[in-house]
C-alpha cells in the first residue's frame, strides 16, 4: 500500500519506514503538519499513519482537516497518548484505529493489512470480470470490450484502465498510478501517465455520452467516475 506517515521524531520515523518497506509498502514520511498537508494536496494514498504531537499543526488537526474536506481514508494513530479521552477524540474526529507507543512491528502491520482489507486496498483480489456501462473487463484474458467488440490496448494501456474501473470514484494522483501500474516508486516528474491516459481515452471512448469520464484534476491527477445525463457527476 502507499502510505503516508506523518512523525517528527526521526529515529522513530526511520525504524517504522524500515518495517513498512520490508513488509512490501511504500512511505512517504513528514516531520510536520503542514508540510503532510501540502504532500496530502499533491498526492493520494492508501493508508495514513498519524503521530498525535507533532510541530505547527497536531496528528488530529490533520485529521479534522481532511475529513472536512471531504477525504476518506483509512487513519491509523500511533501515539504516546493513552488516556481515554485521547482515543475517544481521535477515533470521534474520524480515524479507524489507534495505538499506543511504543509499537510493536507486528501488530502494527497487522492492523495496516486490516484496514487496507476494510477499505478494499491491500491485499483484496480484483474481480476476475468486471462489467461497467458499456465496458466488460476480463483481467484473466487481460481484455476489455466496448458495446461487445474487442478494443485493441497496448499490456500498460490495458493496466492503467483496469485499474482505474478497479477503482471507479476515486482520485489517484500521477505517482500513485505510477507506483501501481507501472511499479515506478520514486518521485519524478513524468508525462507518461497523461500520455497513456489521452489514448485509453480515446481507445475506449470514455466520455460523458456512455456515462463516465475521466477527469483531470488541476496539478494532482485522475479520477474514473460516473457522469449523470447533464455530463456531472452522477
Amino acid at each position: 500500500m502507499r502510505i503516508a506517515y506523518l512523525e517528527d521524531d526521526q529515529a522513530q520515523a526511520e525504524l517504522i519506514q524500515h518495517w513498512l518497506t520490508e513488509a512490501g509498502h511504500t512511505c512517504n514520511h513528514c516531520a510536520s503538519g503542514r508540510e503532510f498537508m501540502v504532500l496530502m494536496r499533491r498526492e493520494t494514498f492508501d493508508l495514513l499513519l498519524l503521530d498525535w504531537e507533532v510541530p505547527d499543526f497536531s496528528g488530529l488537526s490533520v485529521l479534522e482537516e481532511l475529513r472536512q474536506s471531504g477525504n476518506a481514508v483509512p487513519v491509523l494513530f500511533a501515539t504516546q497518548r493513552d488516556d481515554e479521552a485521547s482515543v475517544v477524540g481521535a477515533l470521534s474526529a474520524g480515524a479507524d484505529d489507534y495505538m499506543v507507543k511504543p509499537v510493536r512491528q507486528s501488530e502494527l502491520l497487522a492492523r495496516i493489512t486490516a484496514l487496507g482489507r476494510r477499505s478494499g486496498v491491500g491485499e483484496v483480489v480484483p474481480q476476475t470480470e468486471q462489467v461497467v456501462g458499456p465496458w466488460v473487463v476480463d483481467r484473466v484474458r487481460r481484455t476489455i470490450t466496448l458495446d461487445g467488440a474487442p478494443v485493441k490496448l497496448t499490456d500498460k494501456d490495458f493496466e492503467l484502465a483496469s485499474y482505474l474501473f478497479q477503482n471507479i470514484g476515486k482520485l489517484m494522483s500521477r505517482a500513485h498510478l505510477l507506483e501501481k501500474v507501472w511499479g515506478i516508486m520514486s518521485a519524478i516528474e513524468s508525462r507518461t501517465v497523461d500520455v497513456h491516459i489521452s489514448r485509453i481515452r480515446r481507445s475506449l471512448e470514455i466520455r460523458p455520452e456512455r456515462g463516465y469520464r475521466i477527469k483531470t484534476i488541476y496539478q494532482h491527477g485522475y479520477r474514473l467516475e460516473p457522469v449523470d445525463e447533464q455530463g456531472g457527476a452522477a
